[in-house]
């Protein structure tokens, strides 16, 4: 089989993880695509994944199959892009949608920007005391980061939701990264070398952006989400 990377390609979209499939047989896009999940696991938890299998014709024991596989991996199922009629009345079916959508370009000139055409891991859920997330790009978490919680991306962070934890942005180096939340009260950021105080929490949270200042100092400051 050739290597996982050359059959299928995942990125991320408004909606969650799209893995796309280059023409193989349906068995090596489904082995690959698990291979992946399985060599970074803690990077897919609780993912919301769509395919897009082009002209393969898939009937309703091929998807219940994967997506019982995916649910193994804590990873859920949620739409089936295809050119093929069968597979697309297939996944309609089992409840699975057929379109997904893409961010309009003003959509893309706020918080998207920070994913830009990057890979980005997206994830819908709150992160427990005691995981942590490493992931190299981008992360935006809809849910709060919990105190004992880590992420650790080498692009971007943006959490919709409360900052109790612990965010490491541009963790190879990257100064011009950043870090956004609804509520900001972390217990430690830092990006790229700069490391900040414990932020203490908020009695009237706002929107806040961090990031390293002209003076090479971490800071945060309103984040305007509009």
């Amino acid at each position: 089989m050739e290597p996982t990377t050359s059959i299928v390609q995942i990125k991320g979209i408004r909606d969650g993880l799209l893995a796309t499939f280059s023409e193989s047989s349906w068995e090596d896009q489904q082995t690959a695509l698990l291979l992946q999940i399985d060599e970074r696991p803690s990077f897919f938890q609780g993912a919301r994944l769509a395919i897009d299998v082009g002209a393969q014709a898939l009937k309703v024991n091929d998807l219940v199959e994967l997506r019982d596989r995916l649910s193994e991996r804590n990873v859920s199922l949620w739409a089936v892009v295809s050119e093929s009629p069968l597979t697309e009345q297939t996944s309609q079916l089992l409840g699975l949608a057929t379109r997904i959508s893409k961010p309009r370009p003003e959509e893309q000139r706020h918080a998207a920007d920070a994913v830009s055409n990057d890979t980005a891991l997206f994830i819908t859920k709150t992160i427990r005391s005691g995981t942590r997330i490493e992931y190299p790009g981008h992360v935006v978490i809809v849910g709060d980061v919990n105190p004992g919680a880590e992420v650790v991306a080498e692009g971007n962070v943006i959490v919709w939701g409360r900052v109790r934890g612990m965010i490491h942005a541009g963790s190879k180096g990257d100064r011009s990264a950043f870090i956004c939340a609804l509520d900001l009260s972390a217990n430690q950021l830092r990006i790229a070398d700069e490391v900040s105080a414990t932020l203490k929490p908020q009695k009237d949270p706002r929107p806040e952006i961090a990031s390293i200042n002209s003076e090479g100092r971490l800071q945060a400051e309103l984040w305007h989400t509009g």
